[in-house]
């Protein structure tokens, strides 16, 4: 399979439909879950469906190793070159990766402030075009609600679209509201634009949009997470 007609072809187009077009410039998503269940696997595989269509992504990871994150970024690149017989592969998987940057913080030694600076430096005087941030680790308990705003407002200034992962904590008490809302992110979802929980269902794992800008949110999506290869299907 060529390149484009992947791109054509991919789930993800699925996943704009449902949210009326897509994320958007200026705009926040979130993919909520317990530990384990995907987000990672699932910002991967978004960014990398970005990376293929030539739009540069920067991902800021707050986990302490990065190692892992570029092994996410082959596994599911693999895994989408063999399943569709993407022709040329090597030589895609060139090109997306200069078009990818990958920059690590610790949560609790650098602030918001700093992390945006220095996205920003990149982006304006490192000439490096981004179409979209990815967040990966980033502790939404240990962060006050002026924190997401300031990503809003650095989204919507640089006209760039912003993709977190939230990892909702598992004590035996509920994780959600009846409507579905994490109750972690209820006091920070006026700036989220479009909310997404994963929920593991055996041998693969649901996604539901719990939050679609003021759109009413089509609930449990036509796709899933498939754990063996971590792709969206």
């Amino acid at each position: 399979m060529v390149k484009e007609e992947l791109i054509k072809r991919s789930p993800l187009r699925v996943l704009e439909q449902a949210i009326h077009g897509g994320l958007g410039k200026g705009q926040i998503g979130v993919l909520a879950s317990p530990k384990g269940v995907g987000k990672t696997a699932c910002l991967v595989h978004i960014a990398t469906d970005k990376l293929l269509q030539g739009r540069p992504v920067i991902h800021v990871s707050y986990s302490s190793r990065v190692d892992y994150i570029i092994n996410w970024y082959e596994d599911i690149f693999t895994e989408l070159a063999k399943k569709r017989r993407l022709e040329s592969a090597v030589d895609v998987h060139d090109e997306i990766v200069k078009n990818r940057v990958i920059m690590n913080f610790k949560q609790e030694g650098a602030r918001t402030e700093q992390i945006l600076r220095s996205v920003e430096a990149l982006v304006s005087f490192g000439k490096f075009a981004a179409d979209a941030v990815i967040v990966d680790g980033y502790d939404f308990t240990r962060t006050a609600g002026e924190d997401l705003a300031k990503f809003k407002a650095f989204a919507q200034k640089l006209g760039l679209e912003v993709w977190f992962s939230a990892s909702l904590k598992e004590n035996g008490a509920p994780i959600y509201e009846e409507s579905g809302m994490p109750h972690l992110l209820r006091s920070v979802v006026d700036d989220i634009d479009v909310l997404i929980t994963l929920h593991a269902q055996g041998d693969h794992v649901e996604l539901r949009v719990v939050k679609d800008r003021d759109f009413p949110p089509p609930g449990l999506l036509k796709l899933k997470l498939d754990p063996k290869t971590l792709l969206i299907m």
